[in-house]
């Protein structure tokens, strides 16, 4: 505590009264209670602190006293627990205390400071060298706040960005869209203005997170301009942020993510394989699509035993009309589509689990359809300089339920499950491909960040209620709060090798910032992939939280066929890799439905105390075992990586590596380097062409001992709302060295789902001196077995010498608990 008030003193001796007519001002009646908040009435304008838990707090400021209303798109939960704190009225300030932090409010200057239980500075407003000192302010309709930038401080989120991970030392710009130059390689392909999914939220590396809940346009100099602090502002609206404690980012994030809400479950079959088409005919070649093109195409992915479960039909698939831009939804059918209602029961025939449509938010008149006449009648459209205009208006239910009812159902009523909301970003500015700027003006503005997020949360519950299953929405564009609805796609970039690697950074970052369901176009979208990028990219696809071919290249369209036959075979290799690790990846998404922690993270996400992983943005988590290790350069035989503190082990080879070291492997064109943690214990299901294809009745358990570790594989109904309200079962499996003798224990399944019943199959990676002797399974000897086929088909035991791998089939199910043990 004395830290505390030595720091005062010394504040009030050195810092001039340089707020003017911009801050705040001092406090000049003390403060009001009423449970989780402080009210402070000050010169210029009034603030509030809100505490949401010993963590995190809310900061409001308002130079015209009134405070926003709650909003419910950026932001899902207003309500908190009660927190116990404490203030201290000094003279020159006040000392608020929770559990976890120490808050010190200046009086005169009116600034804030935080530290931790133990006096450590976390954040600080005492700004000396600011040309207007820290804390907060306002010029005309801009708010801004003004903070410490402390040494060695880092940041990182900030949304779908492709330039940085560590923004320190960057001046970050965040308002949906992308480059405006009408040349495409300045503008739409430029990797520095790409802000598909901006998100106001960041976390620090010394320990804390902030959140600005505002929708305007916001800019962020985290140091460009000044070593000595960082500031965020917003071009309108309130100033109002979160500040959250962790210290660990994936507190952080946790917390963030309890004020803006988690990502729900997919359905299990959405893990699998999404390809989308053009039907045959891109744009300029629409004359050649038809339905018949679809149903081949899923006949041939079924033929070749390439795994796909989603299948989508981008824009082609209706015809666009003369009024409301190019593109814009009419709802109607191009007449190259025979028979769209047969199209849709060939593909279920054929076990694709969802089919969805293209469509963008304008909508439009067609030959026989003028929803956009009747729309504007009704008044269901955004005004647009006064007159009725063309974007759905997304924030009327009302207008939306009219959009569902007398559009969506046109196609939803003979078989289309889900919609890829495409154009977000066109409301309140210039659309990619079109010469209209849409609606305009303050409130527009305000709202332009927000309109993808009403946008998609639309489809996404009303197809919910229709299909009887989980939500699901792709979606383009995106702000904090779209994870709710729940996916987006990295947009429309080129197949080229230098567009690839940033495309890689975008999902680290979108991770970062709490949007876990992220895709790309595997091998670009548009142009004719060079074979070589294919392969790769198709590689870090399959270990991408949502895996998504499509493409727009005329003829080609990302069909793996149509690449090559080593392109083909390795399509087809990670593919089925990607669908056997199905038990892992639906586990991890689990784990992010409950804390967050994405499927994709980061190296610093979980290693923050690593300086080395502060700018790697070629490697990274995929669930908490696995780390990938994409090939960004044409050619490459070879690439370093990094290995964070642990042990590891190269998944292909088992090969062992301490640590905290850099490496450098091999990298032939068919391989992707793919590392485990020691310990991990990886889930799989048999090989499947399609979701459920078969039953999983062997699980097999892809074991990398080390001392002791735990997997809990999580198990419910695959497409119902029940885990929602705890319809789970956890399988509890660790393995331990115990005095030499290794333990593998597999829990009987607990919770209130009962999963199918199978056995287990242990894929254990031996790194012994020599082959095991013995193996039990409760207690019981297992017998030895010539081969590695014949244990899977039998039970018992093998032991691969040349792969040094021990391979154990379980005589007993998932109805009872199994121990294991070998020596």
């Amino acid at each position: 505590m004395r830290k505390i008030f030595l720091f005062l003193g010394f504040v009030l001796l050195t810092t001039i009264n340089a707020y003017a007519q911009t801050g705040i001002g001092g406090n000049k009646s003390g403060y009001k209670k009423q449970g989780n908040t402080l009210y402070f009435n000050n010169t210029n304008g009034d603030v509030q602190i809100e505490f949401c838990s010993p963590y995190m707090f809310r900061v409001r400021a308002s130079w015209n006293r009134k405070f926003e209303p709650d909003e419910h798109l950026m932001q899902e939960n207003y309500t908190w627990p009660t927190v116990n704190y404490k203030v201290t009225d000094t003279k020159a300030g006040y000392i608020i205390q929770t559990s976890a932090l120490i808050i010190t409010v200046l009086k005169s200057p009116f600034i804030i400071n935080i530290s931790d239980s133990k006096g450590v500075m976390l954040s600080s407003e005492y700004v000396p060298d600011s040309k207007q000192n820290g804390g907060m302010h306002h010029i005309g309709d801009t708010v801004i706040c003004t903070k410490d930038l402390m040494p060695n401080e880092h940041f990182f989120g900030f949304g779908e960005r492709m330039d940085f991970i560590d923004q320190r030392n960057k001046l970050v710009k965040l308002n949906v869209g992308r480059g405006k130059s009408k040349n495409n390689l300045l503008g739409a392909y430029n990797v520095n203005e790409a802000n598909y999914c901006p998100v106001p939220f960041f976390m620090s590396t010394r320990g804390y997170g902030i959140y600005l809940h505002n929708s305007s346009a916001t800019e962020w100099d985290m140091g460009s301009k000044s070593d000595s602090e960082y500031s965020f502002k917003a071009n309108d609206g309130e100033l109002d942020y979160y500040f959250i404690y962790g210290p660990s980012f994936p507190s952080i994030l946790n917390s963030y993510l309890s004020v803006t809400g988690k990502s729900p479950l997919l359905p299990r079959f959405a893990f699998g394989l999404h390809m989308g088409t053009y039907s045959g005919g891109t744009w300029g070649h629409e004359e050649l699509t038809s339905d018949k093109y679809v149903i081949e195409l899923a006949r041939k992915m079924r033929e070749m035993g390439i795994p796909v479960d989603i299948l989508f039909l981008d824009s082609t698939w209706r015809l666009f009309g003369k009024k409301g831009g190019k593109g814009a939804t009419t709802f109607e059918w191009r007449e190259t589509f025979k028979d769209p209602k047969g199209m849709f029961d060939s593909l279920y025939a054929m076990n694709f689990k969802m089919v969805g449509l293209h469509i963008r938010p304008r909508f439009d008149n067609a030959k026989n359809l003028n929803l956009l006449d009747q729309a504007q009648a009704k008044g269901f459209t955004y005004p647009e300089n006064g007159k009725p205009g063309e974007f759905v208006n997304f924030f009327d239910q009302q207008a939306a339920d009219w959009w569902w009812n007398n559009g969506v159902m046109k196609v939803a009523s003979i078989g289309a499950k889900f919609l890829k909301t495409d154009e977000g970003s066109a409301f309140g500015s210039l659309a990619n491909e079109s010469e209209k700027v849409g609606p305009t003006g303050k409130e527009v503005a305000q709202l332009h960040n927000v309109f993808p997020i009403a946008y998609a949360k639309a489809p996404y519950l009303k197809f919910q209620e229709y299909n009887h299953i989980r939500g699901f929405n792709q979606t383009r564009e995106g702000y904090s709060g779209i994870q709710r609805y729940p996916f987006i796609f990295a947009g429309d970039w080129p197949s080229e090798w230098q567009y690839f690697a940033p495309i890689i950074k975008a999902g680290l970052n979108i991770g970062l910032s709490g949007v876990g369901y992220w895709a790309h176009c595997m091998g670009g979208f548009e142009h004719a992939a060079d074979p070589e990028l294919y392969m790769r990219w198709v590689q870090f696809g399959m270990f991408s939280p949502v895996a998504m071919v499509f493409g727009m290249d005329h003829p080609g369209y990302k069909e793996p066929w149509n690449y090559g036959a080593e392109a083909l075979a390795n399509f087809k290799k990670y593919d089925d890799l990607r669908y056997r690790l199905i038990p892992y990846i639906y586990s991890n998404a689990y784990t992010q439905y409950q804390t967050g922690m994405p499927l994709m993270r980061a190296l610093v996400l979980e290693y923050q105390d690593d300086p080395n992983t502060y700018n790697i943005t070629d490697q990274y988590l995929f669930g908490d075992k696995m780390m990938v290790c994409p090939v960004t350069v044409k050619g490459a035989q070879t690439r370093t990586l990094y290995l964070p503190a642990g042990v590891w082990f190269d998944y292909w080879t088992g090969k062992k590596y301490n640590g905290k070291q850099y490496i450098h492997v091999l990298t032939p064109t068919d391989q992707l380097p793919l590392f485990v943690k020691a310990g991990s214990i990886i889930p799989m299901q048999p090989a499947m062409k399609y979701m459920d294809e078969k039953p999983v009745d062997v699980i097999t358990l892809d074991i990398f001992p080390y001392q002791s570790s735990s997997f809990k594989l999580y198990e419910d109904d695959g497409v119902s709302l029940k885990y929602q309200q705890g319809e789970k079962a956890i399988t509890q499996i660790t393995i331990a060295d115990n005095a030499g003798r290794w333990e593998l224990h597999i829990k009987k399944p607990e919770g209130n789902y009962t999963p199918a019943k199978h056995h287990y199959l242990a894929k254990i990676h031996w790194s012994g001196d020599k082959e095991p002797s013995t193996v039990t399974e409760n207690k019981q000897t297992i017998k030895a077995i010539s081969t590695a086929e014949a244990v899977n088909n039998t039970g018992g035991w093998y032991y691969d010498k040349t792969d040094q791998v021990l391979w154990i089939k379980t005589t007993n199910s998932n109805s009872e608990d199994i121990t294991i043990s070998f020596k």
